[in-house]
């Protein structure tokens, strides 16, 4: 039987072994550049922009697609609102500076990503109504959880809940508001 707090202790020291390794990493210019777009897109315009997109062009699902999407990503910013208060963990720019990063964190606590639960939340129920978009929603939706990781705002472990987080809610609203 694993001990739970053996396994919550090893996770955060290979957290902050890897937090270690990237904030000391100067990374090339278009990797920095493409972490901050990705951050920046994970605020919010991407999503609402892919929503406008999809209202506009996608079909007669639409407005099934969007809504789905919508309460995916209102139930993700719900759940990570309260898990972040309730598990009050520190981000990694709270333990080391980044050495090229000056990003300020949207608040003050880390675990789950809220960027990665609404990037995944959005991404997963939207490609499920459009399979052929899947590819390129994924990838921002990677994109998104890995500029968490290289900017600083979030462990490792913060981003994979997130994603796993995002998928699991926007599978079930996938579920709830399909015919």
């Amino acid at each position: 039987m694993v001990n739970a707090g053996a396994m919550l202790e090893y996770i955060a020291h290979r957290d902050h072994t890897l937090m270690r390794h990237v904030n000391r990493w100067p990374a090339p210019r278009w990797i920095r550049a493409w972490m901050l777009c990705a951050t920046s897109g994970g605020d919010g315009w991407l999503w609402y922009t892919m929503g406008a997109v999809i209202l506009l062009t996608g079909g007669e699902q639409r407005f099934l697609a969007v809504s789905t999407a919508a309460l995916a990503a209102a139930l993700g910013v719900t759940l990570f609102l309260r898990l972040k208060k309730a598990t009050a963990r520190r981000r990694p720019c709270a333990f080391e500076p980044h050495c090229w990063a000056t990003l300020l964190p949207p608040d003050q606590f880390s675990f789950p990503s809220g960027h990665t639960i609404t990037a995944f939340a959005v991404a997963v129920s939207l490609s499920r109504f459009y399979p052929d978009l899947a590819p390129g929603l994924l990838f921002c939706a990677l994109s998104v959880a890995a500029s968490r990781i290289l900017l600083g705002m979030h462990f490792l472990s913060d981003v994979l809940a997130g994603a796993a987080i995002g998928s699991t809610i926007a599978c079930g609203a996938v579920w709830l508001l399909r015919p």
